[in-house]
């Protein structure tokens, strides 16, 4: 078993925060679309991929009014997965990108 100190958490903490920031600074550096889908290509699985599309196109059916019933129905998703999309879009976590 492992020794923890007190700061193992505040550690691992940074070590998540680090791996982010390498994360968005890496999808920052593309300059257009097609280094874009590179970029996600090399790092995602065509499954992760879809499931990334697929919490967008959420996010755009429950902004244009779409029930969230629907939405499942229509996509394919369990009811809990486009909850989960309507609970982040009510937290604003969901910013228009086209403008």
């Amino acid at each position: 078993m492992p020794l923890t100190t007190p700061n193992a958490s505040a550690q691992q903490a940074a070590k998540t925060q680090q791996r982010h920031t390498q994360l968005v600074e890496h999808l920052c550096a593309a300059q257009n679309c097609a280094q874009m889908t590179q970029a996600l290509e090399a790092l995602l699985t065509p499954s992760e991929l879809l499931s990334i599309a697929t919490r967008l196109e959420i996010a755009r059916l429950l902004k244009a009014g779409v029930t969230q019933r629907e939405i499942a129905k229509q996509l394919g998703v369990g009811i809990a997965t486009v909850t989960r999309g309507s609970r982040e879009l009510k937290a604003g976590k969901f910013k228009d990108q086209s403008s």
